[in-house]
């Protein structure tokens, strides 16, 4: 009968009063201490299919993910939490929007998605004031359960200093608006910003 190490933590090894069986002792060392590293994925996908039946994961695991370039860990409540920041990844700008400047995109950082960046209009033209911008759009596995909203900085233009950015939970869209009732000056709301803003999956 094996016994379990002095850790706590189940991983068997054989004594001497066990039968002889080499690959029998290796295999249960083997799966007992693998549990307990960082197991390297190449993707969420590949863990998926790996981790299955006898081998499923388990409230604790801890994973690496090669093409996230993230470590995660396994919660009692069966889902995978990300324990480091994942890359930034580009926003998918919307017909008529390029980027202004910051390399605007999104990461994931410890259950939350993290944006940055500047956006504006392709040809340079002014946000009118009173009117709804979408300029991007996120995937579907970074999307919050319900809406988002945001006060956001834009290009100062005739007293107006700020836009209320917003995030549409059912299509991933994102939205800026500036006040209505005001005129922009010439050079006025032609950007966007993101950096700083922030929510919880």
């Amino acid at each position: 009968m094996p016994k379990s190490d002095g850790y706590g933590q189940n991983v068997q090894y054989p004594i001497l009063a066990d039968a002889p069986n080499i690959e029998t002792a290796f295999q249960t060392m083997v799966n007992g201490v693998v549990p307990q590293t960082v197991m390297r994925f190449a993707n969420a996908n590949a863990r998926s299919a790996a981790l299955v039946g006898g081998f499923a994961p388990l409230p604790g695991m801890i994973t690496y993910l090669i093409a996230e370039d993230r470590y995660e860990g396994r919660m009692q409540d069966g889902s995978w939490q990300p324990l480091t920041p994942g890359p930034w990844l580009p926003l998918t700008l919307k017909s008529g929007f390029s980027v202004h400047s910051g390399s605007p995109g999104y990461r994931v950082v410890n259950g939350s998605v993290q944006l940055r960046g500047r956006v504006k209009r392709t040809n340079n033209g002014q946000f009118a004031t009173g009117t709804d911008w979408i300029f991007a759009t996120l995937p579907p596995s970074v999307l919050p359960a319900t809406y988002s909203y945001w006060v956001t900085p834009v290009e100062m233009g005739a007293g107006i200093y700020y836009g209320r950015t917003q995030l549409n939970s059912d299509t991933g869209e994102l939205m800026v608006q500036t006040p209505p009732g005001a005129t922009s000056t010439t050079n006025g709301l032609k950007w966007s910003g993101l950096d700083g803003l922030s929510y919880s999956l």
